[in-house]
């Protein structure tokens, strides 16, 4: 009875399924939906294209007008450029950078090749996260305690340096271990079939097969401490002067926009505007780097 019920109902054509009210319904809230998230991305997208038209606008003028890359920063109201505080934000970031990847990445090898669902790998991976998403002026504040206050020490471009790896360190962990993970493991059977002992399947196999997703996670850390202020302003501090001694306040540029874009002086908010233009410059290109090495890898 069941089967000649079932064979009994009518089947619908397309045109007709169209017509019911159900499937108008269900059309009308997909538009819905669509048309918010439409109107969404361009709302979103305007004011980003106002900031960034604004900030090349302005930023623009300051570069073509002022000797940004061949004069430190000046006293109000006179010439000057950004010579010190460029230089001293590529010493910082770099040294961050150099102090924080190799941790990272050491980190994330053993929680990938070595944790096994370890309680040390397990307890790892919480701090991980907890560092990942704390807020960086609490990591400058735990820098200045550690580094700055004991014995009057003062600002220092290491303890800058000590705070932007502790911002680095918890992104190269997450990357390096996600693109390890991602390697399939019939290389690693092949590996282990062929003799190969554990150290050198990393060393050799994964880490290789890997080798760009690292990469890319190193870049975007070195983009993510690019324009890190806070962690600086209680660290580093600023130094109106031309100084590569890492044992003494360091110029950095986030810092002197933030000095410059509170001052009354003409010159040296045309100087606030120019270096925020640079610091978007480079973490664009940053960016831009790691997505092309990124994309290659899925080539």
């Amino acid at each position: 009875m069941q089967q000649v019920s079932m064979a009994s109902e009518p089947v619908l054509s397309f045109e007709q399924r169209m017509n019911t009210g159900l499937y108008r319904k269900r059309r009308i809230l997909n538009m819905l939906g669509l048309g918010f998230a439409m109107l969404s991305v361009v709302f979103g997208l305007t004011w980003l294209f106002l900031i960034l038209f604004q900030l090349f606008f302005e930023g623009a003028q300051g570069l073509i007008q002022l000797p940004i890359f061949s004069m430190d920063t000046p006293p109000p109201n006179t010439e000057g450029g950004l010579r010190n505080a460029i230089v001293g934000s590529a010493m910082l970031a770099v040294s961050g950078l150099l102090i924080g990847a190799p941790v990272g990445m050491m980190a994330g090898i053993y929680l990938a090749e070595f944790s096994q669902g370890s309680w040390l790998g397990k307890v790892t991976r919480f701090l991980n996260d907890i560092l990942l998403s704390a807020p960086s002026i609490v990591i400058g504040l735990f820098i200045y305690t550690l580094m700055v206050l004991p014995q009057g020490r003062g600002f220092s471009g290491w303890a800058g340096a000590c705070a932007l790896a502790l911002i680095v360190i918890p992104v190269v962990v997450r990357t390096t271990e996600n693109m390890l993970n991602l390697v399939p493991n019939t290389l690693r059977e092949a590996a282990y079939a062929l003799g190969t002992p554990k150290w050198k399947l990393v060393s050799s196999v994964t880490i290789k097969a890997a080798k760009a997703g690292l990469t890319t996670g190193v870049l975007l850390a070195f983009a993510r401490i690019t324009g890190e202020t806070a962690p600086l302003l209680f660290t580093a501090f600023n130094n109106q002067y031309f100084s590569m001694n890492m044992d003494k306040a360091m110029a950095n540029l986030p810092n002197t926009i933030y000095q410059f874009a509170m001052s009354p002086a003409a010159n040296w908010h045309e100087l606030a505007w120019a270096a925020a233009l640079l610091i978007t410059l480079a973490v664009l290109t940053l960016n831009i780097l790691a997505r092309l090495i990124g994309g290659k890898e899925h080539k």
